[in-house]
């Protein structure tokens, strides 16, 4: 009990305006949800002709996209056997765990019948997209759960199911790399549902692969920022030397995307839109320069890759290019009626946001989320 005590105590860490502001706002935009609960969808600018809104595109494919730093830290330390990314796994989880946790709250949010969810339980339509993605989100949040548990498990001294976990740690790692390939790729297969409606610069047959590799190249670079602003906010040390061996992985992950999207952008003959159609090319090239070849090329610069500033601002360019994709894909050139986000959802929007990040101070205030004198000891029995 000595040690429960000592782990699961509030760690004295500053609490700035920025947190009241979040608190203030989380609150608001949860009142919000509550709201659209009680009085439907009525409040949102969403139609017939426009099903998805902001919640869909930014809440669960951009927030799901950014999250899967969680299984590729997790593969590249428990597969790959690099060991030195070690102290960056728990936040990455924990990442990871907040952030499926919010898409489900999104998801309730954006249903009209959200108390009928469990039918996705009990009722198997096998070929349907969103079947498989329900299903593996579902499993893969448990996954997610377990990965993170030995944290609670520690802090509460429980040494027994402490240890159970560590002996399944990397059947549990297999499983959330299966879980997450399958869910990443399928938001992509998804919209090959749509190709009249979807603009042709963005349609693809090939957008399962596009949603995987960008979810991979993203959720490391998330990885980054989370890691520098973390350091920052909580005053720990940003392990620059550790941060830096994960990004030598995602410009190999971006050129390869981008390679196979401009080369079937030729060999389809989509090229035209980029003469014929001048704001759809904007943002295509926006999102391709900006958001892809630049941070690659970034990435591949030792110096940058060792610069703090220089490798924030390539994750913050590469996190911007997959929430501009997923924005492209499914809402800003979807066919259908003229949408503009009400204010209502622009709120739930930024309060799910806000409580993502109280979730992730709190975890950091109450657990032992960072290196503690005894990690290198559990590093030998993990492993």
């Amino acid at each position: 009990m000595a040690t429960a005590s000592r782990n699961l105590r509030l760690r004295p860490y500053p609490v700035g305006l920025g947190m009241i502001l979040i608190w203030v706002a989380g609150a608001l935009g949860l009142s919000v949800a509550v709201y659209r609960w009680i009085v439907g969808l009525s409040i949102t600018n969403m139609s017939d002709n426009r099903p998805w809104g902001i919640w869909i595109s930014f809440d669960m494919m951009s927030g799901i996209g950014l999250a899967a730093g969680a299984f590729s830290v997790a593969a590249i330390v428990y597969i790959f056997n690099l060991k030195k990314l070690y102290p960056i796994v728990r936040p990455t989880i924990l990442t990871g765990f907040i952030s499926y946790i919010l898409a489900a709250l999104t998801l309730l949010a954006d249903l009209g019948l959200p108390a009928n969810i469990w039918h996705l339980i009990i009722y198997w339509n096998i070929h349907s997209p969103l079947f498989e993605i329900g299903w593996c989100v579902m499993a893969y949040t448990t996954v997610l759960l377990l990965e993170f548990s030995p944290v609670l498990f520690e802090a509460l001294g429980w040494k027994a199911p402490l240890e159970l976990i560590r002996r399944i740690t990397i059947p549990l790692v297999v499983l959330g790399i299966m879980l997450s390939t399958l869910h990443q790729s399928t938001l992509g297969t998804m919209l090959t549902a749509l190709p009249y409606r979807i603009h042709p610069l963005w349609y693809s047959p090939l957008l399962p692969v596009y949603f995987f590799l960008t979810a991979i190249g993203a959720g490391l670079a998330m990885t980054v920022f989370e890691s520098y602003h973390s350091a920052r906010t909580y005053q720990q040390k940003f392990e620059l030397d550790i941060v830096a061996t994960i990004t030598k992985w995602i410009p190999y992950v971006l050129g390869l995307y981008f390679v196979i999207r401009v080369a079937e952008l030729f060999i389809s003959g989509k090229y035209i839109y980029l003469v014929q159609e001048p704001w759809p090319a904007f943002l295509f090239l926006i999102e391709m320069m900006g958001g892809i070849l630049i941070p690659t090329l970034l990435f591949l610069d030792p110096k940058v890759r060792y610069s703090k500033s220089g490798i924030v601002w390539a994750a913050f360019l590469t996190m911007g290019g997959l929430i501009l994709n997923r924005f492209n894909s499914s809402l800003v050139f979807l066919n259908g009626d003229f949408y503009f986000p009400s204010a209502a959802e622009i709120a739930v929007s930024i309060g799910l946001t806000c409580l993502g990040i109280i979730m992730f101070d709190a975890a950091i205030r109450f657990l032992p989320m960072y290196k503690s004198p005894n990690q290198k000891k559990e590093l030998v029995t993990e492993s």
